[in-house]
């Protein structure tokens, strides 16, 4: 399992590239949600979310030992991510994306300078492709949260969340394949045992929730949900027994509620937020965690969505 050490480790790799995101406050939320709660802003994060810190804590360490190409598979944003920083070491990236990736983000991994191939639609097809290619042209396969460097990069958000917020008490974080709730509860324990850090997936990809109450990664059916970034077909053979061990909790939320955040954080925050970044807020919005005293951090993970998509769903389409 990766330890705090690794976690600070990878703080000293990445300083350099990654931003230390803000933490915003919005009054008029708490009002409304009747929750003390504030944001910690992965969405103005370098290439518009969390996932750089983790691929530049990977990547830094595979050039570091030779490579000159790196191969991902990704919804989006760890594509971003893998694209930015390769093309700032020097190196080439090949990224592999659904076949109904968001226009946007594809986009924006071909202007980070990767180039982009497509493959199925679930976590389950693209991997095996990425790390072929990765095989078969001689480069290094970067997961996209089952890698111990990958998890201590996100484990920085937890650092930083307990110095900006020492009084914090509750973390809510999305949960996709892992790689962001295991390096986050990582770090939160060793240095906070007392915070509780409470995990958020969609109804409609809830790999995590099944896996805990089995008891055994469990694999889910391809899923619709909005949130994309959360698509994953079950938790990652490294992030699931950091989860089951340390988690405190994990909700689910509706796809009502992900666009109601979304607009909530649109209307008062004036934040423009992805699906997948809103999960979060989502629960803290539906009364879902925590009580109206106590102080959470939600974790808004990116923000990057194709702006027509975007108005859709403000507008109330699916």
């Amino acid at each position: 399992m990766v330890k705090l050490e690794k976690i600070e480790q990878a703080r000293t790799v990445i300083q350099e590239v990654i931003h230390e995101t803000p933490i915003l406050r919005v009054r008029s939320l708490e009002e409304s949600w009747k929750r003390k709660v504030c944001f910690k802003a992965e969405h103005l994060q370098k290439t518009g979310s969390f996932k750089i810190r983790g691929a530049t804590n990977a990547v830094t360490h595979a050039v570091t030992q030779g490579a000159e190409l790196v191969t991902a598979a990704s919804s989006g944003n760890h594509g971003q991510a893998v694209a930015y920083i390769a093309s700032k070491l020097g190196i080439s990236s090949v990224i592999v994306v659904p076949t109904d990736a968001s226009p946007a983000k594809v986009a924006a991994i071909e202007a980070y300078g990767g180039h982009v191939e497509y493959c199925g639609t679930t976590s389950a097809e693209r991997i095996p492709r990425a790390q072929l290619l990765a095989e078969e042209q001689g480069g290094v396969y970067i997961p996209p949260y089952d890698h111990e460097d990958v998890i201590a990069g996100q484990g920085t958000i937890g650092l930083e969340i307990l110095e900006q917020v020492p009084d914090v008490e509750i973390i809510a974080v999305p949960i996709g394949g892992g790689g962001l709730i295991s390096g986050i509860v990582t770090a939160v324990k060793a240095k906070r045992p007392d915070v509780l850090v409470v995990g958020v997936e969609p109804s409609l990809a809830n790999d995590t929730e099944l896996s805990l109450k089995n008891g055994e990664i469990t694999a889910i059916d391809p899923t619709k949900t909005i949130a994309d970034g959360l698509r994953t077909s079950q938790p990652g053979d490294l992030t699931f027994p950091i989860v089951a061990k340390l988690l405190d909790d994990l909700v689910t939320v509706e796809e009502h509620e992900i666009i109601q955040a979304m607009r909530d954080l649109a209307v008062r925050a004036k934040q423009l937020v992805e699906p997948s970044g809103a999960v979060a807020a989502a629960a803290v919005m539906a009364g879902k965690i925590g009580a109206p005293e106590q102080k959470i951090v939600a974790v808004i993970s990116g923000g990057n969505i194709d702006l027509a998509r975007l108005a859709s769903l403000l507008a109330g389409d699916k």
